[in-house]
């Protein structure tokens, strides 16, 4: 199969006839074989039940139901786990994504030899103050921490080769750094193409404020298992040892004070405390690295989603 069409969604289901059309008409005027797989992340609205006749009138149309909601990052990996197509697209359901790009984008993963490519809504449509400003501000950030050179690294429309979504795991809200995600997986050749952002048509965003204190709570959490996820002792007893390392200087430079000095005031001391506070803070951060460590080699599966129903898959 040559493109499998991840969407992840949730309430949208004006969106859905219009959006699965128009992703045949193209994929099928350039000859390619593909699936499309709607993953609905917990609709209240009739969106499933659009679903379940797009994949009856369409055996290509494929649907995963989740039970509740949990989030695009949940939909997009049980939407990952599901595809086949040597080339994986995914894209937004509202229509601000254009199908119009998927042949470009296949192009770039199967004849230019990129693992990835991320979609750049270098004009886009929506709230400057809402949305452009953050984004930008966000991505500036994200790129001088990454070391990637991406423009729009939240844009929904990307693509990749089947064996990187295979080998990345998206949960929480990760769906923001997939590229970084790849990155540390191992795959560096990330490319960005321009691509059309379109007027949103139906509906209204499903995205509030709490996405930009949640993207960078992310951010950080992703940077630091990407370098001390399999090793966490490194970290935590690399700190625990300069924070004792100090503390006991400190304390030994005090016992010989009170040595030299009888009338020393040992404890009135501001370096009392500080020797005896970096001796704790030292012990705990080796005991927080020998804890990361057993939780690092006996780590649970992260990603237990219930499924309600599936079609096709």
């Amino acid at each position: 199969m040559n493109i499998s069409v991840v969407i992840p969604l949730f309430n949208e289901e004006e969106s859905l006839p219009e959006l699965c059309a128009w992703i045949q008409r193209i994929i099928e005027e350039n000859g390619f074989s593909y699936e499309i797989i709607l993953v609905d992340d917990g609709s209240t609205d009739g969106s499933w039940a659009v679903i379940e006749q797009l994949s009856i009138a369409h055996s290509c149309i494929k649907g995963i139901k989740f039970q509740r909601n949990y989030g695009k990052s949940a939909a997009l990996n049980e939407g990952f786990r599901a595809a086949q197509g040597e080339v994986v697209i995914t894209m937004d359901a509202d229509l601000q994504d254009s199908p119009d790009e998927i042949p470009g984008l296949r192009k770039m993963i199967a004849e230019d030899g990129y693992d990835m490519v991320s979609g750049w809504k270098k004009k886009r449509y929506d709230s400057t103050l809402t949305k452009n400003i953050p984004s930008k501000f966000f991505n500036a950030v994200t790129r001088r921490m990454s070391k990637i050179p991406l423009h729009d690294f939240n844009c929904g429309l990307k693509a990749y080769k089947n064996k990187v979504v295979k080998s990345i795991e998206v949960y929480g809200e990760m769906h923001r750094y997939i590229p970084v995600l790849a990155k540390w997986a191992g795959f560096k050749r990330i490319g960005e193409k321009v691509v059309e952002h379109r007027p949103r048509k139906y509906g209204v965003t499903k995205f509030g404020w709490e996405r930009f204190i949640n993207g960078f709570l992310d951010l950080a959490s992703i940077m630091f298992v990407g370098r001390f996820g399999k090793r966490p002792m490194h970290f935590f007893g690399s700190w625990g040892t300069a924070c004792f390392f100090i503390g006991l200087l400190l304390s030994v430079y005090l016992i010989i004070s009170k040595f030299a000095d009888p009338e020393y005031a040992l404890t009135n001391r501001p370096a009392f405390f500080l020797a005896l506070t970096l001796l704790l803070l030292g012990s705990q951060l080796f005991l927080a690295g020998f804890i990361g460590e057993l939780i690092a080699r006996n780590s649970p599966e992260r990603n237990s989603y219930l499924v309600e129903k599936k079609l096709g898959i």
